[in-house]
């Protein structure tokens, strides 16, 4: 099974519903799509990604809180997961790892940030919501289903609904393709990499199922196993929304994503589980990485009060590294949300963030990738 996937090349570009993924090139809003490189860089994608001078612009309307697990009914304060879950530790006095300067500085002769070194927001991925009602399909496996890491269940497919980068369930653009669906009648959030249904066919990547009423341990659905993100994250409870930006507060750490290039070679650290075939030098940031912006940057002299929500986030619980990619930060598209992107935050208001202006925090010592997949048995 390793073996196999080590052979695996992909090249896509990028399309998200339900799941992480990482790419490398230049054609995805999230920089999902994948290298073309050996190894499997799935559940993961690639880094591409094009340039999206405005936010996404949605006539005002009725929405609903993407969340599963709410703090106090705020809308956009959604948490998915119980307290203890990795991404809602405040590391606002976590010390500095000894060796952060070295990772920052090795990013920064790597060339910085993807997407030209421009600190960028990508709002591309779906979140939706499962009911009672909600029609489950099975579907049929694709080259891009890793045996033991992926799960295959019939997934509720909300009618109405949408893939990562698409305007329906079809995967017109062969990029990541998420398909993301909460459901919180069953605690189970469904987060799949590279779906697509086309004539009533539904054809899968990788699907990750993930027990919302659990604080997962630290090897997550398993050590050395993807999720529909690279790293073996959930992605769900990474994503902003713009109903947390439009509140004042995100209270929790946030997806970011780097070109595979600028990425350690084939080590990953916690929480993450996973890593991809990347190339980076020793001192590159490995997968799973966790950095915090500083405090003393000024938050001032971001333009406007959305930015400086999101900044508050990243000094307060950081971001991890989850996939490869060119657009660096990741929220939640507003198709789902009662608050709209338009008006509160663009995707180059952070775009004065630079790599120098974060710091990493240590989690565990760096482990080899070996593909070899020990999965944690999901609870009935």
């Amino acid at each position: 099974m390793s073996s196999l996937r080590t052979l695996v090349s992909f090249a896509s570009s990028s399309c998200l519903v339900l799941a992480l993924a990482a790419c490398d090139g230049e054609g995805d809003p999230d920089g999902g799509g994948a290298d073309a490189a050996a190894g499997r860089d799935a559940g993961a994608g690639a880094d591409a990604g094009p340039d999206h001078d405005a936010g996404p612009d949605h006539d005002a309307g009725p929405g609903t809180d993407a969340g599963g697990r709410d703090a106090g009914g705020t809308p956009g304060m959604a948490h998915y997961f119980p307290e203890g879950s990795f991404f809602l530790e405040d590391v606002s006095e976590a010390p500095v790892a000894p060796y952060s300067d070295a990772v920052i500085a090795s990013l920064r002769r790597a060339g910085g940030w993807g997407n030209g070194d421009r600190f960028q927001i990508d709002f591309s991925i779906e979140v939706l919501r499962a009911d009672a009602s909600t029609p489950r399909m099975d579907f049929t496996e694709t080259e891009d289903f890793y045996s033991p890491d992926c799960d295959h269940v019939r997934v509720p497919v909300p009618p109405g609904g949408r893939l990562e980068g698409e305007s329906g369930y079809q995967c017109a653009s062969d990029g990541d393709c998420h398909l993301i669906v909460l459901s919180p009648l069953e605690d189970r959030l469904y987060e799949m990499w590279r779906a697509n249904i086309e004539g009533g066919t539904f054809y899968g990547g990788c699907l990750a199922v993930w027990d919302t009423t659990r604080v997962y341990p630290e090897v997550g659905r398993g050590d050395q196993c993807t999720s529909a993100d690279a790293a073996g994250f959930p992605i769900a409870p990474l994503l902003f929304t713009a109903d947390e930006v439009a509140a004042g507060e995100i209270a929790h750490a946030i997806r970011f994503i780097l070109p595979n290039d600028r990425v350690r070679a084939r080590q990953y650290v916690r929480p993450a589980t996973h890593g991809t075939n990347t190339t980076g030098d020793a001192d590159a940031p490995p997968y799973g990485v966790h950095f915090r912006l500083r405090a003393d940057f000024p938050l001032a002299s971001l333009p406007n009060e959305g930015a400086r929500t999101v900044a508050r986030a990243l000094m307060r619980y950081g971001m991890y590294h989850a996939d490869g990619g060119q657009i660096a930060l990741t929220a939640q598209s507003d198709t789902e949300t009662t608050a709209r992107w338009a008006g509160l935050l663009g995707p180059r208001d952070l775009a004065m963030l630079r790599v120098e202006d974060f710091e990493v925090i240590h989690h565990s010592d760096p482990i080899a990738v070996t593909y070899d997949c020990r999965r944690t048995p999901l609870r009935e």
